[in-house]
């Protein structure tokens, strides 16, 4: 009867990790589409295994002082009286501290050769995109091209992109999983990141950071293409009836749940700094100065 029962709780568990995996298969972070994505999943993978030494012979450990020292086995050694043994505790204390040392050492190289405000070497010229999460939308400012768009950006394959990215409400942060670092945007401060697509399509992008009751419908597309096919979207953005200046801005900045995508044919020069330093200004009132009689 216990056989039976053991028998099937193995089928069950059997079940249960073949659907793990495969639901594993198309996780974002393992199926990476550009060079940062990539490296950040080598160092999963490669720190998952690390600690898997120490892991997996518990595990294995486990079981094995289980089936030996079971009731019915009465050959197994009784030692009641023991304490210590030299040996254990060198395995016991070395492993962890050597897989600690690699950890540590491959994390530290890691987290200064992917820090997100370094530049990504490539011969082509690098785009910068302004990026403002608002409530609770994503607003994409092309700086150079004087074009906007809300909860969708385009670029090129293979052009390294640099995210400049703040934010008109709570804290929020930025991530576009397949490519790789999320970021957070904050009020009044601005962060940095780079990200380069090494192949076609469209990622989807998040907030990852929760932000309200409109939170789950925060996403956008980030689409990557040719450079023919990058300008032609951006002579469609162009011909967008939709203007973006500040009273306009204003009325975008209003909290909306699930907003479509909206093109902005010009943008007022200098609106990404003009919403970081609304949240800078400080009363000069107090801090009038007087000279000579004169006010």
């Amino acid at each position: 009867m216990r056989l039976k029962q053991c028998n099937k709780f193995s089928k069950v568990l059997m079940l249960g990790l073949a659907a793990l995996l495969l639901t594993g298969c198309d996780m974002a972070l393992m199926n990476p589409k550009g060079q940062i994505g990539m490296e950040q999943k080598s160092l999963i993978i490669t720190a998952t295994l690390l600690m898997l030494i120490v892991v997996i012979p518990v595990i294995i450990m486990t079981f094995l002082f289980a089936w030996k020292y079971r009731e019915s086995n009465k050959e197994a050694k009784y030692t009641p009286n023991w304490a210590h043994s030299n040996k254990i505790e060198m395995v016991v204390w070395g492993i962890p501290c050597v897989i600690i040392l690699v950890l540590g050492t491959l994390t530290w190289k890691s987290t200064h050769a992917l820090d997100p405000r370094q530049t990504i070497p490539s011969e082509a010229q690098t785009i910068t995109i302004e990026a403002v999460s608002m409530d609770w939308k994503w607003l994409f400012i092309y700086p150079d091209l004087g074009i906007a768009s809300v909860n969708e950006l385009s670029f090129p394959e293979n052009v390294p992109v640099k995210f400049k990215i703040t934010s008109d409400t709570v804290m929020n942060s930025f991530f576009i999983p397949r490519l790789g670092s999320q970021i957070y945007a904050m009020g009044g401060m601005q962060n940095i990141l780079h990200l380069v697509a090494n192949e076609k399509g469209v990622y989807p992008g998040m907030s990852a950071n929760y932000s309200g009751k409109g939170f789950s419908g925060m996403k956008f597309n980030a689409i990557v293409t040719s450079q023919e096919d990058f300008d032609k979207w951006v002579e469609k953005v162009k011909q967008s009836p939709n203007q973006l200046q500040w009273e306009d801005y204003n009325q975008l900045a209003k909290p909306s749940e699930n907003n479509a995508v909206e093109y902005f044919s010009t943008v007022k020069p200098g609106l990404y700094l003009d919403i970081i330093n609304k949240y800078m200004k400080m009363d000069t009132s107090k801090h009038s100065h007087h000279s000579g009689g004169e006010e």
